[in-house]
Order: C-alpha cells, then sequence, then structure tokens
C-alpha cells in the first residue's frame, strides 16, 4: 500500500468502524491500533521497537500518537494482548498524555505493566481480564479467548460493535500439548467464525514458515543432552519474559543436579513476578545467588540471563566482552534460547563469536532445536482461516514478506483477493455492512526516545550521526576582512575520524583560502553563502582524494 496516494479519511460514516494502526505494521514492534465508532476509540496494544544499528543514540522507538493526540478524551481504553515489551512498552508514553485511560489485561500481562508504570512514576486504572471473559466498554463488546505464545497469560480478542465483529489473534501459535496446558482455544474461534466475522486480524510473523510450528516439549530432549555433556557451567540467555522456556531450564537443573541463578536485572524483576503468581515452579533449594554459585563446582551450575538478541548491554554481550564479573572458558556451555529478531544478526553473532573465541561451547537455534517460535506458521494460519471464515482479512504483526505471505494463504483457501487488505501504518480501513476498504491515510512516523528526550530527534538529526559515526567530521574556521577582500585568520582545519595527519589537509587548506579571497573580490559578503563554499570545496577534494564523505562544518567570522 503506497500510502503518499491516499487521501486524508473522511468523516466515519454512521455505523462504519474505522481501523488503523499507529505502528506495527510492515515492522515486528511498536504494536499499538485504534478502533474507531461513533466518536470513541479503543486503543489494542501500545509497544515499542527497538533501534538497529542505523538508528545510533536511540533507546526505543514509539508508535505515533500523532492522530489522536487531540482525541485523548475520546478514547475508551486500552487492552492489552499479551505482556511483551514490542506490545505494552510505550504505554507509559501514551498515559502520560491522559493518565486516567482504563487499561486491560491478564494476570500476567498487568503484572509487568505494573513494575514498568512505578518506574515512569505513572498510576492508572488497570483492570484484569482472562480467557473465557466478555463485557462491554462503550460501544465496544469484547471477548477474550485464550492463545498459545512464548509468554504466559496471551489474549486474542473478539471485538463486537455495531458496525461489525473483529477477530484480532494477537500474537498466537497451536501448540496442542503446551507447558502450561493452557491451549489455543480454536473451539473460541470456531464459535466466533459461525457467528460471521467481517474483519480477522492475524499474526503474520511466520507466514513464510510451512508447516506447524514444533512444540515446546519437543526441545526437552535436546535441552537434556546439553545437560548431560555439560562439563562446566551452563549460561542460558532466553527472552527475560520466556517463563516457560525458564521453567524447562529449571526442572532440567533439578534433574540434573544443578542450583540456578538468575543474572539481569529484568529477568529477575519478571521471573519474581512469575513466580509470585504460581506461573514458575521453583523446587526448594534450587535457586541461589551468583556469589553462592561461586562457591559451587562448575558442573553444578546454571546461570540464566539475558542478552540472546546481542543486545550490547545486556549480560550476555557484556560476558563476551569480558565487560562482567562473570567470564566464560573452555569447560562452559553457553544456550541462546531463543529465535532471531529480524536486524540482529549481526549483534548475535558478535556475541557468539566472543564466547567462542574465550573457549565457550555456544549452543543455538542454528545447531540444535533449542527454541520454538511463538508465532503460528503457514500450516496453523491455512487452519485458522477454515475455522474462522473471515469475510475480510488484515495481516499484521510482521514485515511486509510476512504479510504478504500471510495474504497468499488466505487466498489459497479460497478468501477473495480483493477482500484480503495489506495496509502499512497510518493506512485507514473501513468497515462497512460486512466490506473492508481502504479510505485514507492519517501521517505517521517513528517517534524515538533518547534518554529523556521523547520525539526530539528527527530523521535528519540520525543522519547526522551515522555520517559521524561512519565518515567522520571535519571542522574548518577561518576569519575575512569584508574591506579588504582577505583571509585574516586561518583557514584552520580539524579533522577526527577519518585516519588522515594534519599535512594530509595542506593542499585543501590552501584551496579554501584562495576560495574565500576570489569570492569575496567578486563582493560576494554573505556568511552563508561562504560557508557553503567552503563546505563544496572541501567536500570535492574529500571525496575525491580519500574517498570519505564526513560531515563538514565551516565556520566563517569577520575579523
Amino acid at each position: 500500500m503506497i500510502h503518499n496516494e491516499l487521501p486524508a479519511p473522511p468523516p466515519l460514516a454512521d455505523g462504519a468502524v474505522r481501523i488503523y494502526a499507529l505502528g506495527g505494521l510492515g515492522e515486528i514492534g511498536r504494536n499499538m491500533t485504534i478502533f474507531e465508532y461513533g466518536t470513541k476509540l479503543l486503543v489494542l496494544d501500545c509497544g515499542v521497537l527497538f533501534p538497529e544499528d542505523s538508528q545510533p543514540g536511540i533507546d526505543l522507538i514509539l508508535p505515533d500518537f500523532g492522530p489522536i493526540k487531540e482525541r485523548m478524551a475520546d478514547i475508551e481504553a486500552v487492552v492489552l494482548t499479551h505482556g511483551h515489551e514490542d506490545h505494552i512498552g510505550a504505554l507509559p508514553y501514551l498515559l502520560r498524555l491522559r493518565q486516567d485511560i482504563p487499561v486491560y489485561g491478564s494476570r500476567f500481562t498487568l503484572a509487568l505493566l505494573e513494575g514498568k508504570l512505578r518506574e515512569h512514576r505513572i498510576k492508572t486504572e488497570t483492570n484484569l481480564v482472562a480467557e473465557g471473559q466478555r463485557m462491554q466498554i462503550g460501544d465496544f463488546n469484547i471477548e477474550f479467548l485464550a492463545v498459545n505464545h512464548s509468554i504466559p497469560d496471551a489474549l486474542a480478542l473478539a471485538i463486537r460493535t455495531p458496525g461489525g465483529t473483529i477477530l484480532h489473534t494477537g500474537d498466537f501459535k497451536m501448540d496442542q500439548i503446551p507447558l502450561d496446558g493452557r491451549i489455543t482455544d480454536l473451539n473460541g474461534f470456531a464459535r466466533i467464525g459461525d457467528e460471521g466475522v467481517d474483519l480477522l486480524m492475524v499474526d503474520s510473523t511466520n507466514a513464510e514458515v510451512p508447516g506447524f510450528v514444533t512444540s515446546e516439549r519437543d526441545i526437552e530432549p535436546v535441552l537434556d543432552a546439553v545437560f548431560i555433556r555439560a562439563e562446566g557451567r551452563i549460561i542460558v540467555a532466553s527472552f527475560a519474559s520466556h517463563v516457560h522456556r525458564i521453567q524447562q531450564i529449571i526442572d532440567m537443573a533439578a534433574l540434573h543436579g544443578r542450583r540456578v541463578a538468575l543474572v539481569g536485572r529484568s529477568m529477575v524483576r519478571n521471573m519474581g513476578v512469575a513466580r509470585d503468581l504460581g506461573i514458575l515452579k521453583v523446587p526448594g533449594g534450587l535457586m541461589a545467588t551468583v556469589d553462592e554459585l561461586a562457591g559451587l563446582p562448575d558442573d553444578q551450575t546454571v546461570l540464566i540471563c539475558t542478552g540472546s538478541q546481542g543486545e550490547p548491554m545486556a549480560v550476555l554481550a557484556r560476558i563476551a566482552n569480558r565487560d562482567h564479573p562473570i567470564t566464560v572458558g573452555d569447560k562452559d556451555t553457553v544456550v541462546l534460547a531463543s529465535s532471531l529478531i529480524p536486524g540482529n544478526e549481526n549483534s548475535v553473532n558478535r556475541v557468539i563469536n566472543g564466547l567462542t573465541k574465550h573457549g565457550a561451547q555456544v549452543v543455538h537455534k542454528g545447531n540444535a532445536l533449542v527454541h520454538v517460535s511463538g508465532h503460528a506458521a503457514a500450516g496453523e494460519l491455512r487452519y485458522l482461516y477454515n475455522i474462522v471464515k473471515p469475510r475480510n482479512v488484515l495481516p499484521v504483526h510482521g514485515e511486509w514478506r510476512h504479510m504478504r505471505a500471510n495474504k497468499a494463504i488466505a487466498v489459497g483457501v479460497g478468501i477473495d483477493p480483493e477482500r484480503v487488505l495489506l495496509a502499512d501504518d497510518g493506512v485507514v480501513i473501513d468497515l462497512v455492512d460486512g466490506k473492508a476498504s481502504v479510505v485514507g491515510y492519517v501521517p505517521v512516523g517513528f517517534v524515538y526516545v533518547d534518554g529523556s528526550s521523547v520525539g526530539d530527534v528527527t530523521e535528519t538529526l540520525l543522519k547526522d550521526r551515522r555520517v559521524l559515526g561512519e565518515e567522520g567530521f571535519i571542522s574548518i574556521f577561518a576569519a575575512v576582512d569584508m574591506i579588504e577582500s582577505k583571509v585574516v585568520a586561518g583557514p584552520e582545519l580539524h579533522a577526527r575520524g577519518l585516519g588522515l595527519g594534519e599535512e594530509a589537509f595542506l593542499p585543501v587548506i590552501e584551496q579554501v583560502r584562495v576560495l574565500l579571497e576570489e569570492a569575496l573580490a567578486e563582493g560576494i559578503v554573505d556568511v552563508h553563502e561562504l560557508q557553503q563554499r567552503v563546505r563544496k570545496t572541501v567536500g570535492k577534494w574529500v571525496g575525491t582524494q580519500h574517498r570519505r564523505r564526513p560531515m563538514i562544518v565551516p565556520v566563517i567570522i569577520e575579523g
């Protein structure tokens, strides 16, 4: 969908439902969808996206609240599908705009959210919901359905309005023998499908993967083999929210007579929450502190930490860089129990190489079945379409290749291609009389968090940072006498990050002096014009002579 060609959406027609995403379409992260009926809004999820190498200095990327910023009073509620950061991480920033928005979520989701809200010093109304529950929120009647995912208490939602019924899968898969016994509610999906689903919004992340996702239980023999072979410590890196994976590691440690320590603030916090809620079950005497493990033989210890995505400040990356009290050696085994999030490949490979360099054996998804995805593969999606039989489909949660693959699956089971919509963030879809159509576009972009700054970093500033980081910096100073038409001080040139000695710049310094005196002789006395000519001259010289494109900052003053 090329949104630049779309007009602004028209006023919402009576009896119509409007849907648009402020983040999460065409990307994996910052999920946030707006549902509009009458004059009221319902917000589904409010997550963050983590920065890539091309976004230096950025801590988080938020959905763009711009289209709803003037309509905060119209928001009936925020409803959360599950507790992953890409679904709840941006909520404190939304609540800064209006703290009294009611928030609905499952037990584990709200427990994780409440810790986040305390950090941001935000108090708001939270409401506990569970699968099988149905409630009215304004004109939105919402039914919650259980789904499998890589975090406990994940939910799908059926949103019924006078303008139509929308079924949103959330992030889901169809594990038939999940570790917690909580299976995806296929009966509920089929029942709602029989009632009539006007729009099915479907997780697209694994749409390119054929068949069905492997069950979580199939990992256990592989983990057992890792524990049997390991001669020294075992260090497991996982998402700090993947309670099921941590439970498997704890159970395996108990089976093999090893004690366990949690490392990393988010890991300790989240597993503490899970344990308090009874979701994580730990045998007595199994857990220990890192210091306590240091007094035990290495073959009796397990460390569970963060950093499975190669995050530079996470525990595992610091261990790999020898920047952490914990070190690895020849007999240690490191298990990366997670899938690669697209864009993190280089970071993860650097961590693997660093650990291997220090002698550790690294077990990861590329060489062993130590993780399974939390998202439905193509076979599961095909099954879903057949039991729901939706009138219209909107693939969500995925990059463009995933959403297109999801559309192909929907068309393959007989859904009219014209009724399978592909949309980008900001593309507005109206559901009228059972037909979903694209009606316009609301401008949205990326909102960057940089320390305490929210939204102040622009794409231009990011480009400058990339240039500084990749190409270096040149400043050049000169003082000129406009009346005498001559340079009275300088030019002086200073460079950083180019790897060139001062003598290398002597030719261009002379070029700048000649350029300035010629320009002054021509009667050019505008300082900005002089600076632009200097920038162009220095840029051309360094590009021709050294094939570099540094940031160039000329400073010309009247002497």
